[in-house]
């Protein structure tokens, strides 16, 4: 089954969860070098903040998506708790895309 096509906001939605992982992913390669190498701290340094402003997109863009979207209480906490572990942010938009979260009519049943 195919999914439904993205709304705005369910684009704008996807694109902060992808440079929120994409940020997360450079922070952990950083991460790597900094202690696990011992060659650098430009990749943390430089991460690190655009990490910290990916975290902050991603979650007033998921509180707005959770209220213009009107998605159920369960996918507005997943949105919010998916920031925390690395990269879990990517495969959560990927889910809720599938499940037709993103798209401007969802089909899915309010909890």
């Amino acid at each position: 089954m195919r999914s439904p096509p993205l709304s705005p906001m369910g684009r704008l939605f996807a694109a902060a969860a992808l440079f929120e992982g994409l940020t997360w992913a450079g922070l952990l390669i950083g991460m790597i070098l900094k202690y696990g190498t011992g060659t650098t701290e430009l990749v943390v340094w430089l991460f690190g903040r655009l990490h910290g402003m990916a975290f902050l997109f991603y979650l007033v863009i998921s509180v707005v998506a959770a209220v213009r979207l009107r998605w159920p209480w369960w996918a507005w906490m997943l949105s919010l708790l998916a920031a925390m572990p690395p990269l879990v942010t990517v495969p959560l938009e990927l889910w809720f895309r599938h499940i037709g979260l993103l798209s401007a009519h969802p089909r899915l049943a309010r909890a």
